[in-house]
């Protein structure tokens, strides 16, 4: 483990020589990259920010799991260190509720495949976790955002970390032995299936309509038509 008191961003640092089992974590992050290229900035002290070199030990049609089984260990996390229950937005954000009803994400997961310099044919996955953790709604970086602390916990960060990486080691062992379950239970828990959706694709057009499903591929399917990247907004009923 690389405990550093700032860093550009974790997945950067933890990429540069990944081993697996490594973990890089930051007190303070001043460029943390997010899905689609986003960057931004942890106040000090506010946010668990930190990066795992992983061997997932899966088929290569399996790697699009990997977001999904991650979003579900960081959510177990929480809720025993905190005893909050997050919601899963597909495919890996974490949202609690605001006081207006509306749900304001409290975690963000980029996930990137990088060589392995020991086996050039068993590619490693470096995985990015953010949370905020001890944020004032005045440090919130939008007014979508919530914190551990707006929702009424406690726990540090400290905690918060411990309880996460025990969830994270024992749901990536479930995802090699059983992919197939595991996609059963994030479909099980993940808030956008049944939803009435809004998806803004890469290529700038939105797909609207009622997610159905997430596929055996990961990905969700609105009114039939499988996305496997996009911004996906809750429609809320009017």
């Amino acid at each position: 483990m690389r405990v550093l008191p700032s860093a550009g961003s974790t997945n950067a640092v933890a990429a540069e020589q990944p081993v697996p089992g490594t973990i890089v974590v930051a007190d303070h992050q001043t460029a943390g990259r997010g899905r689609l290229d986003r960057q931004w900035e942890t106040p000090p002290g506010s946010a668990l920010t930190f990066s795992a070199v992983v061997d997932p030990r899966l088929a290569d049609a399996d790697w699009t799991l990997l977001p999904l089984a991650t979003a579900l260990a960081v959510a177990e996390g929480v809720r025993r260190s905190t005893g909050l229950a997050p919601a899963l937005k597909w495919p890996n954000d974490l949202l609690l509720s605001l006081p207006d009803g509306a749900d304001g994400k409290v975690a963000g997961i980029l996930l990137e495949r990088v060589p392995n310099p020991a086996d050039a044919g068993r590619p490693l996955a470096v995985i990015g976790v953010g949370i905020n953790v001890g944020m004032s709604r005045e440090q919130l970086p939008v007014p979508t955002a919530t914190s551990l602390r707006i929702a009424g916990a406690t726990a540090d960060r400290t905690a918060v970390f411990g309880a996460v990486a025990r969830a994270l080691a024992s749901t990536l062992a479930e995802l090699a032995d059983d992919p197939r379950a595991l996609l059963t239970r994030y479909r099980a828990a993940c808030s956008t299936v049944g939803r009435d959706v809004e998806v803004h694709l890469p290529d700038g057009e939105v797909l609207r309509g009622r997610a159905e499903d997430v596929d055996a591929h990961g990905r969700l399917v609105v009114d039939g038509h499988p996305v496997g990247a996009g911004d996906v907004v809750h429609v809320r009923p009017t």
